[in-house]
């Protein structure tokens, strides 16, 4: 068949690269249009735009997918179908009906469970034991059109939503290659959503990424999972924003790292030799990395003897 690709992150580029390698042919790739990135701010192109100029691609960048140039552009290319991985903005109608065997797109949960922006994120987020991928055919519903195929992933103990997604990513490349083929030769056919287990799973923004030390240690270490490495989970230490890597149970009462002395208050700090504590409403956690703002990402222990936090009472809010 031939395709259009429609894609921007890196978690995108698994599939264009399984396209590339793939029997069918590639015409073009459409793509969120160029962005500041990086610590500098530097407008640069998507990592789906860099991949596509390094195989020679053509590269659609509409401002929005229902720009007049941009649809008349793509029935000039006239796909037969529209492959899509994380591209970013809501495909309207009319461009949903150009290609003969529509849009279908590749969403990193079992739908319809988690339907939305941010699927692991939410599946790491309430403690699921099993997520997968879907492909399904692109509906002006969000999320809701009819499936071609699913596969599933368990997630780890300590899995963050940027091991997951990796790994998803890959897994779900090879999907899409297997659902076009079996598309293309006739044997595949979309089936609908069940109408029960619908679950929503929109964008997680900075202010959702604040932990609350009042909550048990079990939710604060999913939520710090869920939001690495987007957008961060984080926490304040007199008034400055400190941001926050995956943590874990104390490691024991003794050792080289020092007594751990208990309970902790909530948010209270316990700086050891070589660990730094925190309390919760249930048992204390162990920092990993952390990242002062303005600073560089550090372990939680060059952290606390960097600011002398052994010498006086510290709490995180």
């Amino acid at each position: 068949m031939r395709l259009v690709f429609a894609g921007t992150p890196a978690t995108a580029v698994p599939t264009l690269d399984a396209l590339l390698k793939s029997r069918h042919s590639l015409a073009a790739v459409i793509t969120r249009p160029d962005a500041k990135s990086g610590r500098g701010q530097q407008v640069a192109p998507s990592p789906v735009a860099a991949r596509a100029e390094e195989a020679g691609v053509e590269i659609l960048r509409p401002e929005r997918p229902g720009d007049p140039d941009f649809l008349a552009r793509l029935r000039q290319i006239g796909p037969d179908c529209c492959p899509v991985t994380a591209y970013g903005a809501l495909i309207p109608q009319a461009a949903l009906d150009i290609p003969a065997q529509g849009w279908v797109n590749l969403h990193f949960s079992i739908l319809p469970a988690w339907r939305g922006a941010a699927p692991v994120q939410h599946a790491i987020l309430h403690g699921d034991d099993v997520t997968g991928a879907t492909i399904f055919r692109l509906v002006r519903e969000l999320d809701a059109g009819p499936v071609f195929g699913v596969l599933t992933e368990a997630i780890r103990p300590s899995d963050t939503a940027g091991d997951l997604l990796g790994r998803l990513s890959v897994a779900g490349a090879d999907l899409m290659v297997a659902t076009l083929d079996g598309i293309e030769s006739g044997e595949l056919a979309a089936r609908e959503q069940p109408s029960a287990g619908v679950s929503l799973a929109p964008k997680i923004n900075p202010a959702d990424a604040r932990i609350d030390w009042h909550q048990p240690a079990m939710a604060i270490g999913r939520l710090i999972r869920a939001c690495t490495p987007e957008p961060g989970a984080w926490t304040e230490l007199d008034g400055s924003r400190v941001k926050l890597w995956p943590v874990a149970p104390p490691r024991g009462e003794h050792g080289d790292g020092g007594a751990v002395k208990g309970p902790l208050a909530v948010g209270e700090l316990q700086t050891l030799r070589d660990r730094v504590l925190v309390g919760t409403a249930t048992a204390p956690v162990e920092l990993g990395d952390v990242q002062q703002h303005g600073k560089r990402r550090m372990p939680a222990a060059d952290w606390a003897r960097g600011l002398r936090l052994g010498s006086r009472p510290a709490v995180l809010g």
